[in-house]
């Protein structure tokens, strides 16, 4: 299990460039061979060469990147969360860490930092008019980076949605407005808060498994379909018109009910994807290293490794507050998350 992990270089490949012994390092939760057409164009996640799965290319058309601790479909690979773990094509996968950052801050280079940020790419979210009303479904720690990242780059509102009560005031304390869907209903809430257009850009950070509406809690339960969209449709409705959508949540399948005639006829832009760490990463850090954004606000647990049945639990069901929990190993300086 896992796709998170910083540790210390053990040992190095023949063919390795760039990466030492003794080096400490994140490791990219998307596994890119750095050589073909889609990694040299910094779409890493769309690699050609790390995942050869059948299902996926019958599925989809075509294969995407392999990432470590998914599915067969996703290439097979073995999680990070490991006491040891091996990198493929160490030189791109494997980012070196300076002293002054924290494993877990560079531990959020690995995946969640970089979707988020990845979820502001996509959005093209700046100071411009147009592009500088936010709103973001999920604030789980994606959303919770995509909602940071957001204030960042200079948006003038940025609209948070989720109905637990510790994830809604995290983001409260970092600037966001928040909507606890629970309590209210989503698309007034947001008409209230964007009361000229609706919002430029909608980012969903939730992804297929969770249903709002009893239709998609029985289709999703009875096998009709694979992935739940309320999230989605929701957020197609209260965007603007001529805005965008942006999917960083997870979606894996197919779905019914799709709303194709508000995408086509409010003329949206719909964009998703997975992260391109590597082409973040670098970044990111040096935000991290000069202090200018500190992730560390996502992470509230710390465990042992030994630990790690609990800290599923805990996640699973929404306890004690967690939202990241950072796992030690037996290594003093070495740590993966859930």
């Amino acid at each position: 299990m896992g796709h998170e992990a910083v540790g210390v270089v053990e040992e190095v490949g023949p063919e390795v460039r760039g990466i030492k012994v003794g080096q400490r390092v994140a490791i990219s939760a998307i596994i890119s061979c750095g050589d073909c057409w889609y990694c040299k164009k910094g779409q890493t996640s769309l690699c050609e060469t790390t995942n050869n799965s059948n299902t996926m290319a019958c599925l989809y058309g075509h294969n995407t990147a392999g990432i470590f601790g998914y599915s067969h479909m996703l290439g097979g690979y073995e999680g990070l969360q490991a006491e040891t773990v091996r990198v493929p094509f160490g030189e791109i996968n494997l980012l070196p860490l300076p002293n002054n950052v924290r494993d877990e801050q560079a531990i959020v280079l690995s995946d969640i930092a970089c979707t988020g940020w990845h979820g502001t790419e996509l959005g093209e979210v700046c100071g411009e008019e147009g592009k500088n009303l936010v709103a973001i479904w999920g604030m789980g720690p994606v959303g919770l980076m995509a909602a940071r990242w957001s204030i960042h780059r200079g948006a003038k509102k940025v609209v948070v949605i989720d109905k637990i009560p510790e994830r809604l005031q995290k983001a409260a304390s970092i600037g966001c407005i928040t909507i606890d869907y629970s309590a209210e209903d989503v698309f007034e809430a947001v008409k209230k808060h964007f009361p000229e257009r609706g919002p430029d850009i909608a980012i969903d950070c939730v992804g297929f498994r969770y249903s709002k509406s009893f239709v998609h809690a029985i289709q999703h339960g009875l096998n009709l379909e694979s992935d739940s969209i309320d999230v989605v449709a929701e957020a197609i409705k209260c965007v603007r018109t001529g805005g965008t959508v942006v999917l960083i949540g997870d979606y894996v399948g197919l779905a019914n009910q799709y709303p194709v005639g508000a995408q086509m006829e409010k003329s949206l832009t719909v964009r998703g994807g997975q992260v391109f760490v590597q082409k973040y990463w670098k970044h990111l850090l040096e935000l991290i290293a000069t202090g200018k954004v500190d992730p560390l606000f996502v992470v509230t647990h710390t465990f042992e490794f030994n630990e790690i049945p609990k800290v599923y639990e805990l996640f699973d069901m929404k306890k004690d507050g967690i939202i990241k929990a950072a796992i030690k190993t037996a290594h003093a300086t070495s740590a993966v998350t859930a």
